[in-house]
């Protein structure tokens, strides 16, 4: 069934979205607004274009080739992805008839529109958690934890593969006690299968301008190598693998 959706660009990764080179889509339109958003070109609907499922696979079909012997698939990212449940959906399910191994790329704040068709066409889910520290989820996000935290337990209950990513931030989200409440909540999910801990960086700057927006940790340096290391050990001190 063809859909009708908002995307804001797509690419080809390696290594960042999921397992192997990928087709990466990103959708326009997201209900939070982090501190460190490396894309708030991708934050509105209107920041989109307007096209369908079926153009959009389309031109995933020509790289299927291609992304098929390079061990990857395809990603659905944004913005969020579930702000556009249909589109996101339909995609997913386009992807996986076509052979390709999918992937979800989410927040999981929206977490509840994800039907069981959308999810039982993922073959993984990205899952982004911001912080374990509630008071600083909402500062960090603007929005609750919650939502983010019930939609992992239903991934879990389901048996859905998952990758967490943690961005580590210098001052915000670096402190031991956070980085092991999201360590001691994800090893006992029992289906998180890696967690990636993603440096913060402030290669977005120039986007922020170009906007006419003040990018809110434009002063936080990114985290040096030992702190990175320190977190990533953290992780694994929980049992879970790593990067």
């Amino acid at each position: 069934m063809t859909v009708k959706g908002r995307l804001h660009s797509w690419d080809l990764s390696t290594g960042v979205d999921g397992p192997g080179t990928r087709f990466v889509a990103f959708t326009a339109g997201c209900p939070l607004r982090c501190l460190y958003c490396a894309n708030p070109d991708t934050w509105r609907m209107r920041n989109g274009a307007a096209t369908t499922s079926d153009a959009v696979l389309a031109d995933v079909a020509r790289y299927r080739r291609f992304i098929t012997t390079a061990g990857g698939g395809f990603t659905v990212s944004g913005g969020e992805p579930l702000l556009q449940p249909a589109f996101t959906g339909a995609l997913l399910a386009g992807a996986r008839d076509l052979g390709l191994h999918t992937a979800l790329d989410t927040s999981g704040f929206l977490g509840a529109r994800a039907d069981d068709d959308l999810l039982d066409a993922c073959g993984l889910v990205l899952l982004d958690i911001k912080s374990w520290d509630r008071a600083l989820y909402r500062r960090l996000t603007g929005r609750d934890l919650h939502p983010t935290v019930a939609f992992a337990r239903r991934l879990a209950d389901r048996g859905t593969p998952v990758w967490v990513r943690f961005v580590l931030v210098p001052g915000l989200t670096d402190d031991p006690e956070n980085v092991g409440g999201v360590a001691r909540f994800a090893a006992g999910l029992g289906n998180v299968e890696r967690v990636d801990v993603l440096p913060f960086h402030r290669l977005a700057a120039h986007k922020y301008r170009d906007l006419g927006l003040r990018f809110p940790l434009a002063d936080v340096q990114p985290p040096d190598a030992a702190t990175v290391a320190r977190a990533v050990d953290r992780f694994r001190a929980a049992g879970l693998l790593a990067v």
